[in-house]
């Protein structure tokens, strides 16, 4: 009896071996080409592994984000005015508003940074200097702890840059004002790959340049030599 039940195990055990061996092979098949991403609209979801961790590895792509004064173009302080709502709970934003968790915001832009009377700043924000412009601004609000690291501010940013824009206009118009910078030319990953790639090749020359008089002052010197031996020779 006891062979018997050592038998049946034996074969379901068998199976289940059979089992994973097939899964794997059709996998294989499927999945036998190498890819180097991972669509996200793949209709299997498959990833192999070395993708992902490659992947993973590399942080993905990440897309260039255009300068502030690109969304300013577009920005509008009524949209800014909704997205103070996030910020109300700690600042007040009006003329003679008093200092609440944060600072007072008015008239802010265009002014020193930590210069708000009466209000207690870190250290980590008074010692980065600077005026409240358009880009110090954009950082500021993107990360916090990124601009100023160690600063009291526990807001953890925002990441749309559109919302940066319509919050800074918005800001902007209480009491400050400040010349709005005009929209730069936009400039895609290609562009700015294309430029790298020329201002490498405008010193690629120089260095060629360079190695060409050295080889130029070699073989004269050795056709110098060269030329003392057969004169040598031939007296």
């Amino acid at each position: 009896m006891q062979d018997r039940n050592n038998t049946i195990a034996g074969w379901v055990l068998f199976a289940g071996i059979i089992a994973l061996g097939s899964t794997l092979v059709v996998s294989e098949v499927f999945h036998g080409e190498e890819v180097d991403s991972c669509a996200e609209d793949a209709t299997d979801g498959y990833c192999p592994s070395y993708v992902a961790d490659a992947t993973a590895a590399a942080g993905g792509a990440e897309e260039v984000e255009q300068p502030i004064a690109f969304f300013l173009a577009s920005a509008d302080a009524t949209r800014g005015e909704n997205v103070f709502k996030k910020c109300a709970a700690c600042h007040t934003v009006t003329a003679g508003g008093a200092n609440k968790v944060g600072p007072n915001l008015y008239d802010l832009m265009g002014n020193p940074i930590a210069s708000k009377a009466g209000f207690a700043y870190s250290d980590a924000l008074t010692g980065i200097g600077g005026n409240w412009d358009w880009d110090n601004m954009s950082a500021w609000l993107a990360s916090p702890r990124g601009f100023a690291p160690g600063n009291k501010m526990t807001f953890a940013g925002l990441g749309d840059p559109q919302d940066r824009a319509d919050l800074i206009m918005y800001l902007n118009a209480q009491g400050s004002g400040i010349a709005v910078p005009p929209p730069p030319a936009e400039i895609s990953p290609e562009e700015a790959a294309a430029e790298d790639a020329a201002a490498e090749g405008e010193l690629q020359p120089a260095a060629d340049s360079d190695t060409a008089d050295q080889l130029t002052e070699e073989s004269v010197e050795g056709t110098g030599s060269e030329g003392s031996q057969a004169d040598g020779a031939s007296e």
